[in-house]
């Protein structure tokens, strides 16, 4: 015959990625991009500008050239300090474009006007590049149109220089080209930073209102599986403890139940404080003992390990109702039980409730009924273990509970009547006290 086997995983954990990109991020790669580019436009405007230097009033250069290039030096150590990058931006657009309003007012008169390309031009680019980073979308497009248009008129004119008209438009318009693209380029990644970062935020509250509804299942769980095997089964056990035993078995309970109750109350969701396995290994032997005398105990090789005190009183609390389902109905005295701890590998812990009793179909359980689905597998399951239980109807019932959560180091079947038979044989006579053959407790 089949067994009935239930088993509960925890979900696994989503990786998160490392370094996911942001607008922090994506405007700190363009601010220095565009530095370290002004830096190099900068040094291939310097031949041009001592060729250049006798148009020009003494005053207007002194003020005006060291400016300019003390600026690029400012805006590069300001973006990779990433301090005040947009205003250093902003203040080296806004002086190239004082410096570019006031060039044809400080041609020396009768000065033989250079007629081609003029130095200011080659830090035309950098300068819209700076204005996209430092201004707003408007601001920066004004900016993109009135420089070239200013540079345009200016040299077209006798000041600047008397080009062709045709040579004045190409040189604006091909500023206008490659501002244009910078800015397209910085307002492309600039929404596309921000996308992520409202995609990241989304997923964030959502993740943070799944965190909460699951802390709130979590607690429902808990107290369902304390309302159910901790109070209503004491009340139910007093109401029908006609028979010393009974009674012995009741009063057993309703300490439990007042233990369960005040340790719900005194344990906080974020409690990272550890118990020993020898400790938890002690508490689930003497629960059964109190409970019944016919459990066989023992406890083997748990040695010097700890659990998280959350998932030790997850595995205490779904053994105790593990060995109470046994006792209330798998059947009497002549029932065979066992209650077994023992260590795993790698810091795990497993414990074994076995009895040779009435047994039951699990699928057939009814839904409501929570003393198996809520009491132990999901309790334990929440607490980050696993439950096998496996039951035959008249030949008793196996409940693993391991945590942490892995595979289970005894795969939990039932085996039929002459192997249950044998292997009871087999066993080492009931005793009163745990037994350690493969360590100390």
């Amino acid at each position: 015959m089949a067994a009935s086997l239930a088993t509960a995983r925890p979900a696994p954990t989503a990786k998160q990625p490392r370094n996911p990109i942001s607008r922090k991020q994506v405007e700190r790669v363009i601010s220095r991009s565009v530095a370290v580019i002004g830096v190099v436009f900068g040094a291939q405007t310097v031949p041009w500008l001592l060729g250049q230097t006798a148009e020009a009033q003494p005053w207007w250069l002194l003020s005006v050239v060291p400016a300019l290039f003390g600026l690029l030096i400012v805006v590069v150590v300001a973006s990779f300090a990433n301090r005040a990058v947009r205003a250093m931006h902003g203040t080296f657009a806004v002086v190239y474009f004082l410096a570019l309003i006031s060039w044809p007012f400080t041609v020396l008169p009768g000065a033989e006007v250079f007629s081609g390309i003029h130095w200011l031009n080659y830090l035309l680019t950098v300068a819209t590049a700076m204005a996209a980073i430092a201004f707003s979308r408007i601001v920066a497009t004004v900016y993109l149109f009135a420089a070239p248009l200013v540079y345009l008129i200016v040299r077209i004119l006798p000041v600047g220089g008397s080009a062709p008209w045709q040579l004045a438009v190409l040189e604006a318009v091909y500023a206008l080209i490659l501002g244009s693209a910078i800015m397209i380029i910085v307002t492309m990644l600039r929404q596309a930073a921000t996308n992520v970062d409202n995609a990241q935020a989304t997923a964030l509250r959502r993740y943070g209102n799944a965190v909460r509804q699951h802390a709130t299942e979590v607690e429902r769980v808990q107290v369902d599986s304390i309302v159910h095997d901790s109070v209503l089964t004491t009340f139910i056990s007093a109401a029908r403890a006609y028979s010393p035993d009974a009674q012995r078995l009741a009063a057993v309970m309703a300490g439990n139940a007042i233990g369960h109750l005040r340790e719900a109350a005194a344990t906080s969701p974020d409690d990272i404080s550890t118990v020993q396995a020898t400790d938890l290994a002690h508490r689930v032997i003497t629960s059964a003992e109190l409970l019944a005398s016919n459990f066989t105990c023992a406890v083997r090789s748990v040695g010097a390990r700890s659990l998280p005190a959350a998932a030790a009183e997850a595995v205490h609390s779904a053994a105790v109702q593990a060995m109470m389902n046994s006792l209330q109905h798998a059947g009497g005295s002549d029932v065979l039980r066992s209650c077994e701890v023992r260590g795993l590998e790698g810091n795990g812990i497993e414990v074994v409730i076995t009895d040779t009793g009435a047994g039951f179909d699990l699928d057939r359980v009814p839904h409501e009924r929570l003393g198996v689905r809520v009491s132990i597998v999901e309790r334990v399951a929440n607490a980050g273990g696993r439950t096998a239980i496996a039951s035959i109807p008249g030949e008793g019932t196996r409940v693993c509970i391991q945590w942490p959560h892995g595979n289970l180091s005894d795969e939990v079947s039932m085996r039929t009547k002459t192997e249950a038979a044998a292997a009871t044989a087999a066993e080492p006579a009931p005793t009163a006290a745990p037994t350690e053959p493969e360590g100390t407790l």
